[in-house]
């Protein structure tokens, strides 16, 4: 992770860096990012519960939350942790208003440019900036929208109407700004931003169609099992829930401890590509709860406890993704409580 951040960082050298920590990290584990992001100069996450722990875990620099509040009592955990709320809705602004605190707090104020998800329309945006700047529970102000298509062209809203958007929403008022995602970060590294918010690629994951590798990213998941058991095959037999593969030759197959119980993907069908002893082959039939089946065919000595790679080292979790309809997030973030980690410098 901590190169997949100096990759960030180099691409936009003049901005800070929000490091996205949500959903666990992504699936890493929020025990880990305080010293795999050290150079990060904040952290950016949802979860208030996750923030207090990270500040537990002694990380002193500014921690953005970034859906904000959900209602008055969560005011109480921004004071407590120095947490730093994204204001998006004029409910926010009220809690604000309504309620004292014994530390000023500083807000980013959300602009909806065109994703529509969150965010304030461009015409209430110098309103809602001078409202906050008037609360004596507001310390300082900075910006910021997200992009929708940074890494896609022709698709509308593009980077450029964005942009535009954002700029004549904030014409006249004198913020930090911070735009750009992890596919803005490598994609529009010409873009103007004090801040970047990198999220997926810091953990290995491309947000477009490029590679990761390519883009100098490298897995920080690599999710591994074993063969448990093997089986031969005649033309004509199948395996697995509902036959979706019949054998059109005798084969070899193995039998991986690993299934959709664990975070693999139930739709990743045959011909999902998987390591057996660094050697790609392919996934057979139907995924179980606690199972999977794969081609021994390339692997003549391959037996019980050969080492499995789902993804990761040598595997992109995105082509992975791919073959099941989805993308590296979800599998990244879908990693089952009952899979067991080891973490590695």
């Amino acid at each position: 992770m901590q190169g997949n951040l100096a990759v960030a960082k180099s691409a936009v050298p003049a901005a800070k860096t929000w490091a996205v920590v949500k959903a666990d990290a992504y699936g890493h584990g929020i025990e880990h990012v305080t010293r795999a992001f050290q150079a990060a100069d904040g952290l950016s996450l949802i979860e208030f519960d996750r923030a207090a722990r990270l500040r537990e875990l002694g990380w002193q620099k500014p921690i953005m939350m970034m859906q904000g509040m959900y209602d008055v009592a969560d005011i109480e955990s921004l004071v407590r942790d120095d947490l730093q709320p994204v204001i998006h809705h004029v409910d926010q602004c009220r809690m604000l208003e309504s309620t004292p605190v014994s530390r000023p707090l500083a807000v980013h104020l959300k602009i909806n440019t065109g994703m529509n998800r969150l965010g304030f329309m461009p015409s209430q945006v110098s309103e809602i900036y001078q409202r906050l700047k008037s609360l004596s529970s507001v310390r300082s102000v900075s910006l910021m929208t997200h992009f929708a298509n940074a890494d896609s062209n022709g698709t509308r809203p593009d980077v450029a109407a964005q942009i535009d958007a954002f700029q004549r929403a904030t014409a006249g008022l004198d913020a930090e700004i911070s735009l750009s995602n992890s596919a803005a970060t490598l994609f529009q590294p010409q873009i103007r931003s004090d801040w970047i918010r990198p999220g997926v690629m810091l953990y290995g994951g491309a947000p477009g169609v490029q590679s990761a590798l390519s883009l100098g990213l490298q897995p920080a998941m690599t999710l591994k099992s074993r063969v448990i058991a093997t089986q031969s095959l005649r033309a004509g037999d199948s395996v697995g829930y509902g036959s979706l593969f019949i054998a059109d030759r005798s084969m070899r197959i193995g039998i991986v401890a690993c299934g959709y119980a664990d975070g693999y993907p139930r739709l990743a069908s045959t011909g999902t590509p998987i390591l057996i002893d660094g050697v790609r082959t392919r996934i057979l039939g139907r995924v179980s709860m606690d199972m999977l089946n794969i081609d021994l065919s390339p692997l003549p000595t391959a037996d019980v406890g050969s080492e499995v790679t789902l993804w990761g080292q040598g595997l992109p979790i995105d082509e992975v993704a791919a073959h099941a309809g989805t993308i590296g997030y979800e599998l990244m973030c879908g990693v089952a409580p009952r899979v067991r980690r080891e973490v590695r410098d």
